[in-house]
């Protein structure tokens, strides 16, 4: 069985996945809402052993996000840097090409998918060697007018077909495939 690469992100109206300053703050909005059980991120780890992110992402994630405690102590996360740093039972420091090292994970066998995290310098290489096989968007209804962007101008044109869309307090889930 052929592993999955899955993009599993969040992103503003207007395709910010952060602000100009990282700051992904705006992700954490209190809509005025009920709010309903929201099962997307649950989904998710239920069929996956590995994440895959860029170093800003992980210190994002290890100083802001979760200071406490890393949340994916649960599966093998590789951490694309330039920087030697030591790595532990289940966090693999790589100065690899994204793309090879997507290649080599996806050939090993697993009955488990592996989860892209972060931004575009992770993202674009792999949507142009075509190595993501499912991209899970949730759209919140913020505007941020500028940041970080999903996607720069690094990034071929593709067209995509929706496969889902679901509505979980106010933001919209889409799932995409090439």
């Amino acid at each position: 069985m052929t592993r999955k690469v899955i993009l599993f992100i969040a992103q503003s109206l207007d395709g910010y996945i952060a602000k100009r300053n990282g700051s992904v703050d705006f992700l954490n909005h209190d809509n005025g809402y009920a709010l309903d059980v929201d099962r997307q991120y649950d989904k998710l780890t239920e069929h996956i052993d590995t994440v895959i992110m860029g170093r800003t992402t992980y210190d994002q994630v290890v100083n802001e996000l979760s200071p406490d405690a890393y949340p994916y102590v649960d599966y093998q996360s590789y951490i694309l840097t330039s920087h030697e740093l030591p790595d532990t039972e289940h966090i693999h420091f790589v100065n690899d090409d994204v793309t090879d090292l997507v290649t080599r994970l996806k050939a090993q066998p697993s009955k488990k998918d592996i989860w892209i995290i972060g931004g575009s310098t992770v993202v674009n290489p792999l949507m142009n060697a075509n190595l993501i096989d499912t991209l899970q968007i949730g759209i919140v209804p913020v505007v941020l007018g500028s940041g970080i962007p999903l996607f720069n101008e690094t990034i071929d044109p593709k067209r995509l077909t929706l496969v889902d869309a679901k509505k979980v307090n106010n933001i919209a889930y889409l799932e995409y495939r090439p």
